[in-house]
């Protein structure tokens, strides 16, 4: 029999609201006809998942008013594998450009990359000379509202030209209607740019500052991704991990 998943206490700030549990139940998947039966209801698992996301804790240390941390984990793994995250991502963000009067897929996108510091052990890193930092060098593209498109992770040694190939082309294969990415200079240097136009069919435009700025400025296109830059780092799991 299935168990609601009922917190004591009052809610966490990182649960599903009705409304927005209303809207994931349809895209999550549904339970095969083989196997052991569902004990732990789906939303409780999603929102303990949410819980170590935004606060940054380990698994074995989810609260005990959540599913066993165990299960919570083998749900978020096997969805991992099966590419079920993003495939929610996805619908999300064409619900969200349409609600915003956007066409479903975007034609044009903004890239950027940030380093960011990890923790001490597990997963590749390297050191950031240009930044002094040692972790890893997320690389993200994404359309207009901020949205991601395409996310690359990899060491922080690597160059910015390696890891956009690798992102740019990621996005290509997703979205195929994509023409124009908007990016700062480092992505006009070398040959990225006749790579992305003769392999992908887009181009590259460089938004560059006003020649006659002082100090900061609000840059067009590129105030966009660094906003959701800024998303990302409210998840402590994400900020933590790279």
């Amino acid at each position: 029999m299935k168990r609601e998943w009922k917190p004591r206490g009052g809610k966490y700030p990182s649960d599903l609201t009705n409304a927005q549990w209303q809207i994931l139940r349809h895209l999550i998947p549904s339970r095969r006809g083989r196997g052991r039966p569902v004990v732990y209801s789906r939303r409780g698992v999603i929102n303990a998942i949410l819980y170590v996301r935004r606060s940054g804790c380990q698994w074995r240390m989810l609260p005990k008013d959540f599913p066993p941390w165990k299960t919570v984990y083998q749900i978020f793994d096997r969805w991992r594998l099966r590419g079920v995250w993003e495939r929610i991502h996805d619908a999300l963000r064409l619900r969200t450009r349409q609600q915003a009067g956007k066409r479903p897929t975007p034609t044009a996108g903004i890239i950027d990359s940030q380093t960011v510091r990890t923790i001490e052990v597990g997963g590749p890193k390297g050191y950031d000379g240009g930044k002094k930092v040692n972790g890893r060098k997320r690389h993200i593209v994404v359309d207009t509202l901020g949205l991601l498109l395409a996310v690359v992770v990899h060491p922080a040694d690597e160059q910015d030209h390696s890891g956009a190939c690798l992102v740019l082309y990621t996005a290509w294969e997703k979205l195929k209607r994509l023409r124009v990415i908007f990016g700062d200079t480092a992505y006009g240097r070398k040959a990225l740019p006749q790579f992305v136009r003769s392999t992908l069919g887009f181009r590259i435009d460089v938004v560059r500052k006003a020649k006659d700025a002082v100090g900061f400025e609000v840059i067009a296109k590129r105030w966009i991704v660094e906003r959701t830059f800024a998303w990302l780092g409210r998840s402590r799991r994400q900020k933590d991990s790279g």
